[in-house]
């Protein structure tokens, strides 16, 4: 049944008039363009050639669906259609008719050699099939290597029709080992060159981004000693194709030659519009770095990325994998998560990562060194989902979301990322997402902290390398002070349980005031805090400034790497004065420090009520100040 649907869709392409075909091809690409796939052609655009204008890219993306859909049509009456009008149709450019002249005369002088084309993925491939037609210069035997079709009937028609010039078919599935032994017999060869061989090819840059590249033409080309060429259709006109070759520079082996025909195809797609317009762009070149399991990594068969760098004089991988990231929604939380943003970097050199984030936290992030950008959200109210919205023409490839939240979620989608990840937990459904990481029954999270647990998730998606628990570089500040200064962090905005009493900060103060004349001490916090820490530097003097609420997050910062050491609650500004370098004395006692203790290498003494179990559980009021004094001296010492 397919193979008669096909022939008489041929045969009536083949007889109706030029002017209504191009008109079909015309409307059913503007179909395909505005319905089904704008959304991945102009990507692909947008990623390839960033520099360009968005009616550029619509055009040239619009002008590509119609000549698809116009190869397409050209691929079912291609059968029909006499030798006559092919010829008026289809012509050779000069080069190729020289290249194969020298092939002959190469055979006739005893030195024979193959030669081994690349063809590109280009609208009016099919003119390629009857070269024979278009050189004067008897054809040497010649095979191209093609996808079958999976009904059997169908399959068999179309390599009877292509193959009546003389070009033979070879299935990609089975016809490996034929088109070697054209090579060996000094024949030539077709091969697509395609950027989307998954595990079986070899990495390589693609428009700056990283692509898995098929070495099949280069490796036969090695192995035979062949001249490795790339053969491609210019479009001329409807239905009228001139098939041309250039040569590739390279020194003959399998990685150069591949590198090459990667050059080739971006160089000339960049300089002229014609061909760009005939580029396949509704397919995704890069698909293969999609793979989930794969998204956080670079893995393939073989890595040809640092000779792909030299050959373009580059230092380092180009970031154009847009790889954007939602950070969490507490201070502590977000600092905690700078070792994994710094393992993401590490695993995917080549991403561009964008962290979005509540506005206050960028200062703290730029910190890091993981990010190239930072996207601040409005806050409050649907000032964050217009953001996203406006973001969607940015068109990032992954998502990946620490939150847990509906509302950060529906963020994600509004930028129509294709990929969005997040953890999933039992009892919870999260729609929006396309890749979810179910919390094992097994992992105790009472047990764990938090860094193993997202370190798990993101394990679960591909993370190759370990998080970077090293301090961030001081921000920007005043010098300090001769004075000793102690930073004291008396609040706790989000749970009042993890509070210390006032009266132990106030006794805090006094010892460590007689054992260290001269103590200057910060008490750091946000306006909330200011009912607390009033309380707590009353009737104290100069020696006791109330900063609570005085500062930006960048003045908070700052102000924390001043101080010599930290005395906190279970606090953001705990784990923020830890990533700065800062020694913390922590207070722990209905909170579990085994799940949310500080993680950078400074100096960190945990301490707990009396009989307090590891994971807490006990009220704070128990933990006696003189312990706390005792254990800021020995950090001092």
């Amino acid at each position: 049944m397919l193979e008669f649907i096909l022939k008489l869709t041929g045969w009536t392409l083949a007889r109706l008039p030029e002017p209504l075909v191009r008109c079909l091809a015309c409307g059913l690409g503007d179909i395909v363009f505005y319905a089904f796939r704008s959304r991945t052609v102009l990507s692909n655009l947008h990623h390839a050639f960033p520099e360009r204008t968005a009616a550029w890219r619509a055009a040239v993306g619009r002008e590509s669906c119609r000549r698809l859909i116009e190869t397409v049509l050209l691929s079912a009456a291609l059968p029909f259609l006499p030798e006559k009008r092919l010829r008026t149709s289809f012509k050779a450019s000069p080069a190729l008719a020289a290249a194969m002249a020298a092939h002959c005369d190469a055979a006739a002088t005893g030195k024979p050699y193959p030669i081994i084309f690349g063809t590109a993925h280009l609208c009016g491939w099919e003119a390629e099939t009857v070269l024979s037609l278009l050189i004067s210069t008897p054809l040497p035997e010649f095979g191209v290597i093609f996808r079958p079709l999976d009904n059997a009937a169908a399959d068999a028609w179309v390599r009877r029709s292509r193959e009546r010039f003389g070009m033979h078919l070879l299935s990609r599935k089975e016809g490996f080992r034929e088109a070697m032994g054209i090579a060996r017999r000094n024949g030539c060869i077709g091969i697509l060159f395609d950027q989307n061989a998954g595990l079986q090819g070899a990495l390589t840059t693609f428009f700056g981004r990283v692509a898995s590249t098929s070495e099949l033409l280069g490796l036969i080309a090695e192995k035979f000693h062949g001249t490795a060429m790339v053969m491609y259709p210019r479009r001329a006109g409807f239905w009228r194709v001139e098939v041309d070759v250039a040569p590739l520079a390279s020194d003959g082996s399998a990685g150069a030659i591949t590198i090459a025909l990667n050059r080739w195809i971006e160089d000339n797609l960049a300089s002229d519009d014609n061909l760009c317009a005939s580029w396949l762009w509704a397919h995704d070149r890069w698909r293969h770095q999609d793979v989930p399991e794969r998204r956080l990594r670079l893995e393939s068969k073989r890595n040809l990325l640092v000779d792909d760098l030299r050959t373009r004089g580059l230092q380092a991988l180009p970031r154009r994998t847009r790889l954007w990231i939602r950070v969490p929604n507490w201070l502590g939380d977000v600092v905690i998560a700078i070792p994994l943003l710094r393992a993401i970097r590490a695993s995917r050199p080549d991403a561009e990562i964008t962290l979005v984030a509540r506005g206050r936290f960028e200062p703290i992030l730029g910190l890091s060194g993981a990010a190239d950008r930072i996207v601040s959200l409005p806050s409050g109210g649907c000032g964050s989902f217009l953001e996203m919205w406006r973001r969607r023409r940015e068109y990032p490839d992954c998502y990946l979301l620490f939150p847990t939240s509906q509302r950060c979620d529906l963020e994600a989608w509004l930028t129509r990322c294709p990929q969005r990840f997040g953890v999933l937990r039992q009892g919870r459904r999260r729609p929006l997402l396309t890749c979810r990481w179910s919390v094992p029954p097994s992992f105790d999270e009472r047990s764990r902290h938090q860094v193993e647990f997202w370190e798990e998730y993101l394990r679960a998606f591909g993370l190759a390398s370990a998080p970077d628990f090293s301090p961030l570089p001081a921000p920007p500040a005043e010098p300090a002070k001769d004075t000793l200064e102690i930073g004291l962090i008396c609040g706790s905005e989000n749970s009042p349980e993890k509070r210390w009493p006032v009266s132990h900060w106030r006794e805090l103060i006094t010892r460590l005031s007689a054992s260290r004349p001269g103590i200057f001490f910060s008490l750091l916090g946000t306006a909330n805090d200011r009912p607390i820490t009033g309380a707590v530097a009353a009737g104290f003097g100069p020696s006791v400034a109330d900063l609570a609420g005085t500062t930006d997050m960048a003045g908070f910062a700052a102000r924390l790497a001043r101080c010599r050491l930290l005395v906190s609650n279970d606090t953001g500004g705990m784990h923020l004065a830890n990533a700065l370098g800062v020694p913390v004395v922590a207070l722990f006692g209905p909170t579990n420090p085994v799940r949310t203790r500080p993680v950078f290498t400074s100096p960190v003494t945990i301490l707990q009520p009396a009989g307090c179990p590891a994971t807490g559980g006990m009220p704070l009021d128990a933990l006696d100040p003189g312990t706390v004094a005792g254990a800021v001296e020995t950090l001092l010492a």
